[in-house]
């Protein structure tokens, strides 16, 4: 079971590698402004597993976020199913390393932009793994 906290934009990247192909539902992401918290859970393949087959329920926290804004074909409903391309962050420019733009981009053309304070990042699995017969591959 993993547990990653991210700091910094390379840390993040690592993030990013583990929670590539996850597959979320949109019931499974919110936004707690009160907090300046946003989360998911996601069913994450499990990479570091290799060569098992395996996916994992896993929770991510992303803290210190001021505004989240999404883009994407159309509005999701709570059942829409989104897999996870990648995370990235764009920093403000004002100071290197500090506050900018997390984006989470999702296949189809939907993307989630959290503007951050700072890079606040936990990956935690949350219970045990199962086997699933297919491993994500991404066409050339």
């Amino acid at each position: 079971m993993l547990h990653l906290t991210a700091f910094d934009a390379e840390d993040l990247g690592v993030i990013s590698a583990q929670m590539q192909d996850a597959v979320v539902r949109f019931a499974d992401v919110g936004y707690l402004k009160r907090q300046r918290r946003f989360a998911l859970v996601a069913n994450r393949f499990a990479w570091d597993r290799l060569p098992e087959k395996e996916r994992r329920r896993t929770g991510v926290t992303f803290n210190g976020v001021t505004g989240v804004r999404r883009q994407g074909p159309q509005m999701p409903d709570g059942f829409t199913v989104l897999s996870l391309l990648a995370i990235t962050f764009t920093p403000s420019g004002e100071e290197e390393g500090l506050g900018g733009t997390i984006t989470l981009t999702f296949a189809a053309g939907h993307v989630i932009a959290l503007d951050v304070e700072v890079i606040d990042v936990a990956l935690d699995d949350l219970g045990p793994a199962w086997s699933t017969g297919m491993t994500p591959e991404h066409g050339s």
